[in-house]
């Protein structure tokens, strides 16, 4: 059984909602963010695209993860601390955790906005006897925070950041970011990151404008959410979903792009849009980095490579980083 946090951040509300869409529908171009793509049904669309023969994000990390594991954890020392970054399904974690049965103490931290992958993590990491897990409610940073804090003074932790996730930050987030993971950080501590690589333009449309139309399910539910929620009067049928290479900042982005002139009320959110022809709503990025670039931009936020390993089929790599100020973890 998981043991939670007290103090789990509340749920987002309808007025954070309407705040963000009443501020982001009216910058230029339009804008959603991307957390708003996971509500309950958004987050079930997603599950079903990592499924999706074109997306092979998620087989090509485990593939490497089920044939590198032993290699991650190699030095790290007793007694040992394993954080994840968005636990999912607590599959990831769980391979590592296997490769660590001849250590006598790990403690496992999983951190998630979701109580749903919260829980199914549980589930997946509940055969193994060799560790203690608790789970955190909460955003990343939040949740790094208290692993750190309930961490002994003589244990190594080792931090993991899967599935591309870096991929939904632009560079100067990202580098924040990745800057607030090495302050929770000791020197000699580890970060584990995969990231997604640059690849056929082909490819990169097939996972991303899916011919299942799962994806354009996924982006247009943004828009029923938003009907529900906020009681706007959005017409699913006059948005189509579009998917973009932008070859100059090196990221796929997803939009909605209006099929023709409308106006839709949004009364929660108190406000009127106008849309032109053609005229998109911008949802989300997903940035594609070169092996070198991933060990460049990590090793600026104070960190040291010491490993990565490539999967050349699908384009993606996991890199072990050390938290800089040790030779080794």
């Amino acid at each position: 059984m998981i043991e939670f946090t007290a103090a789990a951040p509340p749920a987002e509300t309808v007025t954070d909602l309407a705040r963000d869409v009443r501020r982001d529908l009216a910058l230029t171009p339009k804008q959603l963010q991307s957390k708003h793509l996971y509500n309950a049904l958004g987050s079930c669309l997603f599950e079903a695209i990592c499924r999706l023969p074109w997306y092979r994000i998620t087989r090509a990390e485990g593939r490497l993860l089920a044939r590198w594991s032993d290699q991650v954890v190699a030095g790290l020392s007793d007694p040992l601390t394993l954080v994840e970054l968005g636990c999912g399904s607590g599959e990831k974690i769980a391979m590592l955790a296997e490769s660590l049965r001849s250590h006598r103490r790990i403690s496992v931290h999983l951190i998630d906005i979701s109580p749903t992958a919260l829980e199914l993590s549980e589930r997946t990491l509940g055969r193994l006897e060799h560790i203690s897990v608790m789970g955190h409610r909460a955003t990343y940073e939040e949740g790094l925070r208290r692993a750190a804090a309930q961490r002994g003074s003589a244990a190594t932790m080792l931090v993991l950041f899967l599935g591309s996730n870096i991929g939904n930050f632009d560079p100067p987030a990202a580098h924040d970011f990745l800057t607030e993971i090495r302050k929770a950080l000791r020197p000699g501590d580890a970060l584990l990151l995969g990231a997604d690589l640059i690849k056929p333009i082909a490819d990169l449309m097939a996972a991303y404008d899916d011919p299942l139309g799962v994806t354009a399910a996924f982006n247009k539910n943004l828009l029923v959410r938003l009907n529900r929620e906020l009681l706007a009067d959005f017409d699913l049928s006059a948005f189509d979903h579009r998917a973009v290479w932008n070859a100059a900042e090196s990221r796929v982005e997803m939009h909605l792009v209006s099929r023709r002139a409308q106006r839709v009320s949004i009364p929660r959110a108190d406000c009127t849009v106008e849309f032109a022809p053609g005229e998109t709503i911008w949802t989300e990025s997903s940035y594609k980095y070169s092996p070198e670039e991933i060990v460049a931009r990590v090793e600026r936020a104070g960190f040291r490579s010491r490993q990565q390993w490539i999967e050349s089929e699908a384009r993606f790599s996991l890199t072990l980083f050390v938290a800089a100020g040790s030779t080794s973890p």
